[in-house]
């Protein structure tokens, strides 16, 4: 899809972006654990990253119109999930290898699977955790088979919408202008719609008998965050300069507010 845009086979489209990191590793920021763990850090991270994932998407022959954020994503169990004890073997599913290898080194039996693939293996008893956002575990009715969501706020992952940078150069200056005022506007409803659309997906899941645990100890948090140390220093060394950039910057601005 990324490439169809580049390329005009689609002049627009909408993409999850960690699912495009194999082609440009700055793609995987929104995705790296525990970077971001609230609504406000994920914001100000994508503010200040956006200059560079313009630079990207403009190397690509396309345009970044606004981005979206998922809602963030928490372990589905038949359990809370609150200590390294009750992660330890615990045979959970991943979206992806940065996930996988978060988790594996946790202590859990973390695998990387499909989504289509999620709910059957469910079904079968393969998994019995999944890690990813309430928004997508309550459209997929994973009450069905797992009673307890574990907020861990291990990312929230971005989708953007791009444009094929030629044929927006077509249009004339005031349609440019429209879309660019359209898009600001998508994108000031999808951040300012996350809290609203959390409490939505917990309201849902809660009517269907689940148990949140909307927060873990810091200490726990920690020994996450120190379990995707190694995902997140293999990213720095793929991304190059750029992505320190983007972290001490992302730094600095946590630590003046």
């Amino acid at each position: 899809q990324f490439d169809a845009v580049g390329d005009g086979a689609l002049q627009i489209a909408s993409t999850s972006m960690g699912q495009v990191a194999g082609i440009e590793p700055i793609f995987l920021l929104s995705s790296l654990p525990f970077m971001a763990n609230n609504i406000e850090n994920a914001w100000t991270l994508y503010e200040i990253a956006r200059p560079y994932y313009e630079q990207v998407f403009e190397r690509n022959n396309q345009l970044l119109l606004y981005a979206s954020p998922w809602t963030p994503a928490g372990i589905w169990a038949k359990k809370p999930v609150t200590s390294p004890e009750d992660l330890a073997n615990l045979k959970v599913r991943a979206w992806d290898a940065s996930g996988t290898r978060t988790l594996q080194a946790a202590g859990a039996v973390a695998v990387q699977m499909a989504w289509a693939d999620v709910v059957p293996q469910l079904a079968a008893g393969g998994i019995d955790a999944v890690l990813t956002s309430a928004d997508g575990g309550a459209s997929a009715k994973f009450w069905e088979f797992l009673d307890h969501f574990t907020a861990i706020n291990y990312s929230q992952s971005l989708n953007m919408t791009h444009v094929n940078k030629d044929e927006f150069e077509k249009l004339t200056p005031e349609q440019q202008k429209i879309i660019r005022e359209a898009a600001a506007l998508a994108e000031k409803e999808a951040w300012e719609n996350l809290t609203r659309q959390v409490e939505k997906n917990y309201a849902e899941m809660k009517s269907h008998g689940m148990t949140i645990t909307e927060s873990v100890s810091p200490e726990f948090h920690a020994f996450l965050q120190d379990s995707g140390k190694a995902v997140v220093e293999d990213w720095l060394k793929s991304v190059g300069p750029m992505g320190q950039e983007i972290l001490d910057k992302y730094a600095a601005a946590r630590a003046s507010r």
